[in-house]
């Protein structure tokens, strides 16, 4: 339609700006979007010029996309990864895929709400929440929880308020919010995507990722966003192993011959789900692929105690370093802990903030504990997990729930997440690739699908996820449900 002249970048902003405010902040309002761009109107006339005279800049030009309030904007917009303890804070530049965002031609239409500090900082934390921009609510049944970290990037693309957005995962911050939104969420290699410019958790686990309401479109997003950066050392191997057009891997007939392996252990014991996944395993058979069940990878039990050790170390050291490359108003982890327990009214009303206490009491990333868990975790999660079950049984991707149906929101306990399903965990220790796609609904909540594999396996399991979608066609709208309707 932009190519014909039906649409122009400045009135498809002004619609979803319109939709914002009569959705998210209005209406049912789930609270996704933290901050609008008020330079966005202004961006999209400029890019619909340079399309009169010829100029367009890719498939992204034109498009609006909003970003997770972690991520680095040098311009009207703040970076606060949704804490009052940054309120203010403008960045000193823009992150590395935030440059390639503007240099594609996207409109960066905001920015998208978040679990506070991205679901680190209180154990009985609300997925969600946070100190600057509220409750995000999951926009099939509003009185469930969005998931988190990604949860308003999640909303926002569920609710149709962008076109896509990007979030950012340390362990199922991407994954956990698409598959409970009901989208489609890519967790990338790590390095895939530069880091730089993203308010960090932990450098061996974090990476941001794309998230759609159609695979096409997530890989679009994808390739767009790849490349080298010389301020993230993580980036240089995909010199290699990146491409810029994911596109070319979208294939209807991606399951002939493909060797998908089944996580049993990770299926739970849930017959809804079990139910709606043992569908899935059915559709992709017809599609000609050959299902090896059971091929199990490593048991998060195994190495989730290791996986907090690394976390808490590395935020202490990771977030005291991007906070010293700022102006921003609190400079370190140990003053955001004050500031936080000073203005605990307004900060910390439902749940405290164990996790950045527990980060502060950490040494240096030289300390052996620190050294012995890393090693621990990616031998567990790599060599002896995904790697050796993808040779063993020769797969191309490894399948499972990506988790149950959404949990009511309860601001009093925090999360009460009653599934026994951590499939995202295996590949985010060990820094591998996965991406959900919508599988199906229980009581109309939404419930996922995820593919994963070894590093740089990207083209392979976007190839089988845009198959097992077109051949399903599941994904359908939200509803704006008040409650559950246990009529379904």
């Amino acid at each position: 339609m932009m190519t014909t002249g039906e649409l122009t970048a400045r009135h498809l902003v002004e619609l979803y700006l319109e939709r914002i405010e009569a959705v998210d902040k209005n209406g049912p309002k789930v609270s996704s979007v933290i901050e609008t761009n008020p330079d966005a109107l202004t961006i999209a006339s400029s890019l619909d010029q340079e399309r009169r005279i010829g100029k367009t800049h890719g498939p992204l030009h034109g498009i609006p996309i909003l970003i997770k309030d972690n991520i680095d904007t040098h311009d009207r917009m703040q970076t606060t990864s949704g804490s009052l303890a940054l309120e203010g804070h403008i960045a000193p530049s823009d992150a590395f895929i935030v440059k390639k965002l503007r240099s594609a031609g996207a409109v960066i239409l905001g920015k998208a709400n978040l679990s506070e500090w991205a679901n680190f900082r209180g154990k009985h934390s609300v997925s969600g929440w946070s100190s600057r921009g509220g409750l995000a609510r999951n926009p099939y049944v509003l009185d469930r929880s969005a998931c988190g970290s990604s949860s308003g990037s999640a909303v926002a693309v569920a609710a149709n308020l962008c076109v896509a957005a990007i979030g950012t995962e340390t362990d199922g911050s991407i994954i956990c919010p698409s598959q409970t939104n009901s989208i489609v969420g890519i967790k990338p290699t790590l390095g895939l995507w530069s880091r730089s410019g993203i308010i960090p958790i932990a450098h061996s686990q974090d990476t941001a990722g794309p998230m759609a309401r159609t695979v096409a479109d997530a890989a679009i997003l994808l390739g767009t966003l790849t490349g080298v950066d010389e301020q993230d050392s993580a980036t240089k191997p995909s010199k290699e192993r990146a491409f810029k057009d994911y596109t070319q891997f979208l294939d209807e007939n991606g399951f002939k011959g493909a060797r998908i392996g089944v996580a049993r252990k990770m299926t739970g014991t849930n017959k809804r789900i079990i139910k709606i996944f043992e569908s899935c395993l059915d559709a992709m058979k017809r599609m000609g692929a050959v299902i090896v069940d059971p091929a199990d990878v490593s048991d998060p039990n195994k190495f989730g105690k290791t996986e907090m050790e690394v976390l808490h170390h590395e935020f202490k050291a990771d977030l005291n370093k991007y906070l010293a490359s700022t102006k921003a108003p609190v400079r370190t982890l140990a003053e955001i802990i004050k500031f936080n327990e000073k203005n605990k009214d307004r900060v910390m009303p439902y749940f405290g903030q164990e996790h950045m206490e527990a980060a502060q009491k950490k040494g240096s990333l030289d300390e052996k504990k620190y050294r012995d868990a890393l090693a621990k975790n990616h031998r567990l999660t790599r060599k002896e997990g995904i790697d050796k079950t993808m040779r063993t049984h020769k797969l191309d991707a490894i399948v499972a729930p990506s988790g149950g149906p959404s949990w009511i929101i309860d601001l009093i306990n925090g999360d009460t997440i009653g599934w026994e399903i951590e499939s995202a965990s295996p590949a985010a220790v060990a820094g591998y690739p996965n991406i959900t796609v919508p599988a199906g609904y229980i009581f109309g909540l939404p419930v996922g699908i995820s593919f994963f594999a070894k590093a740089w396996q990207e083209p392979i399991l976007i190839r089988l996820a845009y198959a097992f979608e077109q051949a399903t066609k599941i994904r359908k709208p939200p509803e704006f449900l008040t409650t559950a309707n246990l009529k379904l």
